[in-house]
Order: structure tokens, then sequence, then C-alpha cells
């Protein structure tokens, strides 16, 4: 399935489950808790008063060369915003992306999910693990101490 088609799709709306395609346009679909929703929005709402600049999005939707995978939480420059907002699955990936593990991550998944962000165009990849420890990615295989984009994001949530 194409992304758009999944959009359109009425059997899948309002559905509790995050949903990704795979390589093969196959859907993934993972259980979100309620403990995951907020580190979600709590991310969110530290990047909102860390910058008036750029758009704040959760459940964003990345197509990379492994299908359409969802961002927890991203942050985009206006200039980005402004050359992607009416996509549907953002054809290149914002400057940051937000993955917040759950428990049905393997480090193996999340070791390749950053990888594609990171060739999609993503400036910086963040994980925040299960205890709230955020590690920030620079590169597909590096990570700094704190962010270079929003250097007074704290490490620990």
């Amino acid at each position: 399935m194409t992304w758009d088609q999944v959009c359109a799709d009425p059997s899948l709306q309002n559905l509790p489950y995050k949903i990704e395609t795979n390589e093969w346009g196959q859907i993934v679909m993972s259980p979100a808790k309620y403990w995951h929703s907020s580190r979600q929005g709590r991310i969110g709402r530290i990047l909102a008063n860390l910058t008036e600049l750029g758009d704040i999005s959760t459940e964003t939707a990345i197509e990379t060369s492994k299908g359409v995978k969802v961002a927890d939480v991203a942050w985009a420059s206006d200039d980005f915003y402004r050359l992607h907002a009416d996509e549907a699955a953002l054809s290149k990936a914002p400057e940051l992306c937000v993955e917040v593990l759950s428990d049905s991550n393997s480090p193996l998944e999340m070791t390749e999910k950053t990888a594609l962000y990171f060739a999609s165009g993503a400036k910086e990849v963040w994980l925040c693990d299960d205890t709230g420890t955020m590690t920030f990615h620079v590169s597909p295989t590096e990570t700094e101490a704190a962010s270079r984009l929003f250097p007074a994001f704290p490490v620990k949530l």
C-alpha cells in the first residue's frame, strides 16, 4: 500500500496503534501505551519552550528507502515546513526526528530507523529510553552529550 492509500482507508482510521509501512508496502502496527504518548508530549513542550521558530509535530510520517516510518516527535525549520506542509508523508525527513523507545523496539530496529532518518535528510535523531534518558545522534553512528540543534534540551526528562 502507498501512504496515501493507508491514510484514505476508512478501516484504518482511529486505530489505537502507530502505523508504519515496511519496504514492501506492508502495514506494520505497534500499540502505544500512555507513558509513551506522555513522553511525546513532554518532549514537544520542552522544544516549544526552547524556540518559537519552526514547527513541532508528533506522529510524523516520513518516506524512507524502507517504507514510511513515523517519528514520535519532529522539529522542522520554517523553510522546511513551507516546502513540505502539503505532503501526506514527508518526502524528506525534518531536521530533527525523535523516537520514544517502546517495549517492542529492538536495538537493531532503532539503529536502522536512525540510519533511515539520516539518509532521508535529518540533521539529528534523538532516542528517549524508558527511563526518560535522551541520546542525541548527530550521525547514524555518532552521539553527542547534548543536542547541536537545541543544546539546552535536558539529557533526562
